[in-house]
């Protein structure tokens, strides 16, 4: 089968031919109509995410929708290694698909999956969130970061705060508040600092590095006694921050992580089959591009504000 193959660390996925998988019991074969190029595809291609493995060659991808034999329409995660999404077909053990509602199309689910799920994930099963909260997302000009944005509203925050570089894209969120990112690391924590005074309940952080940490100096700063659940999803901008230890003991700050890990994968399924059952009906959409699958190379390394989404076929 044609799959999109990473040879070594780091290397740009080449489209190739890659043994056919065989289900083992408990699996399932899902023929692959789409998978979308994520952040976390790129980092465990690169072998810098977490949770990437050692061994080559594999195939890039996460998630992706498919069919199964019989025409169910489904959503996946997670495919045998040394198996990953963008291949014409994959094994997939139970507990690790979803059917998809007939309102949600098979590109735009590819789109929103992942990063539909780590919002969702994070608000309800990690954070909490309760009706009326407030909610800050940092790096909510990036694709999961404007999702985020939308899920938040749909599960009933009601102040949403979004922070980035791009004024433009800001504008377009239609959030509460905006905190520029363009500043030194005292710029941005000035700028949270009011914020943090009148009460946000919730950070959903997508960057981490200086900005994680201006708005962690800002939280601490902020109404003493007051929780704020500081809910770490990426690392976009940096891998480490190095944070004052009193920051914790003087303030209710809670470091939450969000992920796979911290994240069971019956909480993600359950997530995601939250959020494709809400998607049409919340206008939960991404600006996506779809890409034919043999065309990997040349997309792979194009930094465009959609999402690609591969097409197999």
């Amino acid at each position: 089968m044609k799959a999109a193959i990473v040879e070594h660390a780091g290397q740009v996925p080449i489209y190739g031919d890659f043994p056919s998988p065989v289900p083992t019991e408990g699996e399932v074969t899902i023929h692959v109509v789409a998978a979308a190029l994520t952040p976390l595809t790129r980092g465990r291609a690169a072998g810098t995410h977490y949770t990437s493995g050692g061994s080559f060659p594999f195939i890039a991808g996460f998630d992706g929708v498919g069919r199964l034999d019989d025409g169910t329409r489904v959503f996946f995660v997670m495919p045998r290694a040394p198996q990953g999404s963008m291949a014409e077909q994959v094994t997939v053990p139970n507990g690790q698909w979803l059917a998809l509602p007939d309102d949600v199309d098979d590109l735009t689910a590819a789109a929103i999956g992942n990063a539909g799920v780590s919002s969702w994930g994070a608000l309800t099963e990690r954070a909490k969130l309760q009706t009326g909260e407030t909610v800050l997302v940092n790096g909510a000009t990036g694709a999961s970061g404007r999702l985020a944005v939308a899920i938040a509203r749909h599960l009933g925050a009601r102040r949403v705060i979004a922070t980035g570089r791009n004024q433009a894209v800001l504008d377009t969120l239609g959030v509460d508040a905006t905190i520029r990112l363009d500043g030194n690391e005292q710029a941005i924590q000035a700028a949270a600092a009011e914020h943090f005074g009148a009460g946000v309940d919730v950070v959903l952080d997508y960057l981490w590095g200086p900005s994680a940490r201006a708005l962690l100096l800002a939280a601490a700063a902020g109404r003493r006694g007051v929780p704020v659940r500081f809910t770490q999803i990426g690392s976009i901008t940096g891998e480490e921050i190095a944070l004052p230890a009193g920051i914790l003991r003087s303030s209710r700050i809670e470091l939450l992580g969000s992920g796979i890990g911290s994240l069971s994968l019956g909480q993600m399924m359950s997530a995601a089959g939250r959020m494709f059952t809400a998607a049409a009906g919340a206008s939960l959409t991404l600006d996506y591009r779809a890409v034919a699958l043999a065309d990997v190379a040349e997309a792979w390394g194009k930094g465009e504000r959609e999402r690609i989404v591969f097409q197999t076929g």
